[in-house]
């Protein structure tokens, strides 16, 4: 059964803002925070990082000089065999975002978990959890692959179109990369920072399960049909259910006021700007997530009719109905840009 996003999304960025917390142990590189620093960037070359030249995982993390002091959020949980989006934050241990680290990630593949004898059900719960915690451990030490470099790429709009200038802590960046997943089941994933005195840090970060969220519509897919609130001075002039398979949409799912993850209001900003721009040709319409705006009030049906466990989520979908492009995660207006291009004529 789909998990409630509501529990899903609170555990997720729990694990997304204190996903590697580690005490300091080396420098401090990469720590610019200011908004003038906030702009797009390619990915560093490979070249840049440590090869795992047939290490395990734990190994690549333990060769370099010490732990990350950084917070290294990721920002995704549905993947799928084949190449996926990774994005992720970096951030201070106090949460200040930073917005040009240098970082790699590299992955191993977890073996299934060994089945025990059964047992009573709670043994059996217990041995579940001991076999899964010892496949994990086992996938430290799987041959890593890898550096998969990410890219930057800012969030920042143009001021009419703020949406977070309260948040001092609001994401001013998010950082992706591409990587090929090449089985469903678990993955270990690690990140490598390079310090400005060119060493490098690393840490573990949650596993990606490949092929969990087998239910979110994707690419090529009809978009269910849902009702949409239209409301004066907001992005829904129109329901989505009277537009649906007539017109192209972009449809936005985000909750500014309760996003954990602080990427949801700049988001609507760049939601908003790409608008300005493709309005005309495209209908753009924003969806919160909880029913009332109170996270106590669980998500709304609209929510769960595309089964999503984070937010914020964009869907595209063009004149036939079909989803054309999605994008999990935060978003800038380059890339926003690019998926409204495939609907608008």
């Amino acid at each position: 059964m789909f998990p409630p996003l509501a529990r899903v999304t609170s555990a997720f960025a729990c694990a997304l803002l204190a996903a590697v917390l580690v005490s300091a142990c080396g420098g401090s590189g990469s720590t610019t925070t200011e908004s003038e620093a906030a702009v797009s960037r390619p990915a560093p070359p490979k070249r840049g990082f440590p090869s795992p030249n047939g290490r395990s995982l734990a190994e690549v993390v333990k060769g370099t000089s010490g732990p990350a002091e950084v917070v290294v959020s990721p920002a995704a949980m549905v993947f799928y065999r084949g190449e996926n989006r990774y994005p992720f934050g970096v951030a201070h241990n106090d949460r200040s975002p930073i917005s040009d680290a240098k970082v790699a990630i590299y992955i191993s593949k977890a073996p299934p978990p060994k089945k025990k004898l059964e047992g009573p059900a709670a043994e059996t719960k217990k041995q579940r959890k001991g076999a899964i915690a010892r496949a994990r451990h086992e996938a430290l030490e799987a041959p890593a692959i890898g550096p998969f470099p990410a890219a930057i790429e800012t969030l920042e709009t143009q001021p009419a179109f703020h949406e977070s200038a309260d948040d001092e802590n609001a994401s001013t960046v998010v950082y992706s990369t591409k990587i090929d997943f090449p089985s469903d089941g678990e993955w270990r994933v690690a990140a490598v920072i390079e310090e400005e005195d060119g060493s490098f840090t690393g840490a573990v970060l949650p596993s990606a399960i490949v092929g969990e969220f087998t239910e979110v519509p994707r690419v090529g897919d009809p978009a269910p049909v849902i009702h949409t609130p239209t409301a004066p001075g907001t992005q829904n002039k129109v329901d989505f259910a009277d537009v649906v398979g007539k017109e192209p949409i972009a449809l936005l799912f985000a909750t500014p006021q309760f996003c954990q993850s602080r990427v949801c209001g700049p988001v609507l900003g760049v939601a908003n700007q790409v608008k300005q721009r493709w309005g005309d040709k495209v209908n753009f319409i924003h969806m919160d997530i909880y029913n009332h705006n109170d996270p106590n009030e669980g998500v709304r049906p609209q929510v769960r009719a595309y089964h999503l466990p984070t937010e914020p989520w964009l869907f595209v979908i063009d004149e036939n109905g079909k989803i054309a492009g999605e994008v999990e995660g935060a978003f800038g207006v380059d890339l926003m840009t690019r998926e409204i291009e495939r609907v608008a004529e």
